[in-house]
């Protein structure tokens, strides 16, 4: 590719959404003697071209030879250039006819990366079949493992006794696992705490097989959740600061992908071991341990998080990190300088370096607060929705509606399978369409489809087929509409929206907030399927779906395409403008364009209308 020919097709003109992208990450590299408000910014100004691009360039090369980088000088002077204008890199003179290609290259193939961003990516996501295989193996484990150890007489006590067995690694999970993180991150860093918690959840499964009493099952599993909250608010992150941010949604989304291809997997595993007898239920729960084996070994040879290191002083072992991550060294010389310039503002605002300050900022500072409140509500939404009784219960559900035992482990093969299928799509619906639109589209859905599942289990009349089919029918269009919204975006929200330095403790409180309501939920279903019914519990979780989706409308703020960094700028305008606008702004223009079909222009972003508004909420 000819330098001529790059600049001609960087020349070409960009839509309005892609302007507002780049203005925002122009600006988010400000001069870093300049502090950023908190308050919405004018995304007009390009905050480097305050001053000089020669005192760009003197600026990052003094980063470099700072931090024991001397020969990449050069290099970091480029990418600051390059940085100051993402739009024009072609017209940066100083740049090579290699490094231009590689910059129009990763412009024109968003997919493009090396082996390694997609090995760490793909391992990581291999980590989170870990938790899906350990759901479905006590969905199965539910048929065989209450009457081993007397819990099958039908009393309330039993009852509670079973959903306390399957609650416990959500409940451990979320009150424990979730906020041993930050130490263990501190002090292991990123690699070190996956291949700490995938020891646990190799063992514990293991363990868990062998169990002689319900008590040692619950004991088992108690370790098991404080590995899987740990894990859960870490391999996220991860993923997240590895990615770069025009894939980043479909990266991380890889997490809920293997979460589901887990879920499939132990089923798969619960329909292999069912003719085995006494011991099937031990075979179910122990067979969850491969998935953390794989990780455990396979996490030797990923990288160090750059931006963990970075956040530790380890500046130049941070860019090699950063290096193996991206395809070519101006790329991640651009990423890598871009992502300090905004460290260090991020220091500047932080209330301090003690672990419960940095979490009592997830609640106090304003711009962490409302990327709190989008993290803790699509957390929670997640378990709103009524998705985990299905996934904890589905063959105790299928049983009770009249099918065989294994029958019933059959349709929950089934509800894996359609899990796996429909999560695939939204890899490159994500970053397009976007994660509030996904989830604002498909909770309606949910909330039609599971009402009517429990409807249809009123039906006595007909065949034992006609029966049957309408229930499996709306548990799958059901299964289908979560896989294309709420269940991909959870977790890849969650672990995008905090700034470096609350990450952990953010992510920390998200997954609380989501294993914890997981743990309530399996704990609660068994004796509220018998009080309510299945019908009355079907009915009650699609009345949450519809307070769910009202829940995402006001505190669910769109972060596609943008990097970590950027995000500063989308929860820096106050929430009751945010509820205004898409109330009195998006909601409008929505119904006119899309529904009675009107060709009106769409309303700028709200931050390019906020101004400079109080920053209060």
């Amino acid at each position: 590719m000819s330098k001529d020919e790059t600049k001609e097709g960087v020349a070409q003109e960009v839509s309005h959404e892609e302007k507002h992208v780049v203005d925002k990450e122009v600006l988010d590299t400000a001069e870093p003697a300049h502090r950023r408000q908190s308050t919405a910014l004018n995304l007009v100004e390009n905050p480097l071209k305050r001053v000089s691009k020669e005192q760009n360039i003197l600026d990052a090369k003094t980063f470099a030879e700072q931090h024991g980088m001397p020969d990449k000088a050069e290099l970091f002077g480029k990418a600051a250039l390059v940085a100051r204008d993402l739009d024009a890199f072609a017209s940066v003179a100083e740049l090579n006819e290699e490094e231009l290609a590689a910059l129009q290259y990763e412009k024109d193939h968003k997919w493009h990366g090396p082996k390694m961003l997609w090995y760490s990516i793909g391992l990581c996501a291999v980590g989170a079949a870990t938790q899906g295989w350990d759901q479905t193996g006590s969905n199965g484990a539910n048929l065989s493992f209450p009457k081993e150890f007397g819990l099958d007489t039908g009393s309330e006590y039993d009852e509670w006794i079973v959903g306390l067995v399957n609650a416990i690694i959500f409940l451990t999970a979320g009150l424990i696992g979730a906020f041993i993180v930050d130490p263990l991150n501190h002090y292991l860093g990123r690699r070190g705490e996956i291949f700490v918690t995938a020891l646990c959840l190799t063992a514990t499964p293991i363990g868990s097989g062998f169990a002689r009493s319900w008590q040692e099952l619950f004991a088992a599993r108690f370790v098991m959740g404080i590995g899987i909250g740990a894990k859960n608010a870490t391999v996220p992150i991860y993923s997240a600061e590895m990615a770069p941010a025009r894939v980043r949604g479909a990266l991380v989304m890889f997490w809920q992908l293997w979460v589901v291809a887990g879920i499939f997997l132990g089923f798969c595993a619960n329909v292999i071991v069912k003719d085995t007898g006494d011991i099937a239920w031990r075979l179910q729960l122990g067979s969850a341990f491969i998935p953390s084996f794989v990780l455990g070994a396979g996490i030797f040879f990923c990288p160090e998080s750059p931006r963990w290191l970075m956040k530790h002083g380890k500046i130049a072992k941070g860019f090699e990190s950063m290096n193996r991550l991206r395809a070519h060294p101006i790329i991640a010389a651009r990423d890598y300088y871009y992502s300090h310039v905004i460290y260090e503002e991020e220091l500047k605002e932080a209330a301090g370096a003690g672990y419960f300050s940095r979490m009592w900022d997830c609640f106090r500072i304003p711009r962490i607060r409302r990327a709190n409140y989008g993290a803790s509500t699509v957390m929670l939404a997640q378990q709103m929705c009524g998705i985990n009784i299905i996934s904890f219960y589905s063959s105790t559900i299928f049983e009770e509606a009249g099918y065989l035992p294994t029958e019933a482990l059959y349709a929950s093969l089934g509800y894996g399978a359609i899990q796996v299928v429909s999560t695939i799509p939204t890899l490159f619906l994500i970053d397009t369409k976007g994660r509030r639109t996904l989830t604002l589209a498909t909770f309606p859905g949910m909330c039609i489809f599971l009402l009517a599942a429990g409807l249809s289990l009123l039906k006595k009349d007909g065949s034992r087929a006609e029966q049957l089919a309408p229930v499996v029918l709306f548990i799958y269009l059901f299964t289908i509409c979560y896989s294309l919204g709420e269940g991909p975006v959870a977790f890849q929200y969650s672990a995008e929206v905090f700034p470096t330095i609350q990450r952990e403790q953010g992510m920390a409180w998200a997954v609380c907030i989501n294993n914890t309501f997981a743990g309530v939920l399996s704990l609660t279903f068994p004796p509220m399927r018998k009080a309510m019914t299945p019908t009355g519990a079907f009915g009650f979780y699609a009345g949450l779906n519809l307070i769910a989706w009202f829940m995402i409308f006001c505190f669910v703020r769109e972060t596609k395409q943008l990097t970590l960094e950027e995000l500063d700028q989308v929860f820096s305008v106050p929430t009751k403008d945010f509820i205004s606008y898409e109330t009195k702004v998006w909601l409008p223009y929505f119904i006119k364009r899309h529904i009675f079909r009107k060709n009106i222009p769409k309303p700028p972003p709200i931050i390019e209308k906020a101004g400079n508004t109080s920053d209060s909420n």
